[in-house]
């Protein structure tokens, strides 16, 4: 028997939406050669590989093209897979050994909530190449260990915004997240995009690290705790984040499956 790959879509409760990531629960560790290439193959934006562990799980991240430290979507991914395939009991909280430290699920009914590290950003002084190749006019722009922060006017110029990703890519630091308030009648707090032509994507449809970024970042400015986010891909999701202060944030999305099926070496 191959190994069983499940492609999920998380941050949504709909096929076809949000951000889909592919999880492999290995019986045994595997190469990191041998997983960059599985991740190239799947060819989504992320890749996630899980190994048992006496009280939780090794979790790693792939890009098409790069191991990446964090990521957002395909914890919640994960965190699914092993509540719908049996490998944890519903009750049971997901615990991930990962680069970033020790990250938790937990399901909430038809919600999954992830405790992640804040990333705290800076103002920096841009180049302005960056507000250039976005074409747009920069509010405010910051720094964190993801990339760029920047915020816009308006909703409108992040939901309709096009970046020169040629541009951006000879910048020295290409990710950039894109965020403004929204409208007074919106259902949601505030909307971001996610562009990281750095990591071999464009655009990230829905991602969980950078909420990380954007919960303090929000919090300073609304003076408030809890946002509903909503980042505004073309394919868009929906992020509940909460964030008390402190080292922590606490993210909660859904998660559906997709497709299920083996990988044969």
């Amino acid at each position: 028997m191959g190994q069983i790959i499940t492609q999920v879509d998380a941050f949504t409760n709909t096929p076809f939406a949000g951000n889909p990531a592919a999880v492999c629960v290995l019986p045994a560790p595997k190469s990191d050669r041998w997983m960059q290439n599985v991740a190239q193959e799947m060819n989504l934006s992320e890749t996630a590989f899980l190994v048992k562990q006496d009280d939780g799980f090794n979790l790693r991240w792939f890009t098409p093209t790069v191991e990446v430290p964090l990521c957002g979507h395909a914890t919640l991914a994960s965190a699914h897979v092993l509540w719908s395939e049996g490998h944890l009991l519903s009750n049971e909280a997901a615990r991930f050994y990962t680069k970033s430290g020790v990250l938790i699920a937990k399901k909430l009914g038809e919600w999954i909530e992830l405790d992640f590290p804040v990333n705290y950003s800076q103002p920096t002084d841009a180049p302005e190449e960056l507000c250039e190749a976005l074409g747009v006019g920069c509010k405010s722009v910051l720094q964190n260990s993801l990339g760029y922060l920047v915020e816009v006017d308006s909703e409108d110029l992040v939901w309709h915004i096009q970046p020169n990703f040629q541009l951006l890519k000879t910048l020295l630091v290409s990710d950039v997240i894109v965020t403004s308030l929204t409208h007074g009648n919106s259902d949601y707090d505030f909307v971001s995009r996610f562009f990281a032509p750095g990591l071999g994507i464009n655009e990230d449809p829905v991602t969980g690290a950078a909420h990380c970024c954007l919960a303090p970042f929000w919090r300073d400015r609304l003076g408030k705790d809890e946002f509903l986010a909503y980042q505004a891909s073309s394919r868009g999701g929906v992020v509940k984040v909460r964030y008390p202060g402190g080292d922590r944030v606490f993210l909660a999305g859904q998660a559906v499956t997709v497709l299920r099926g083996e990988l044969y070496n």
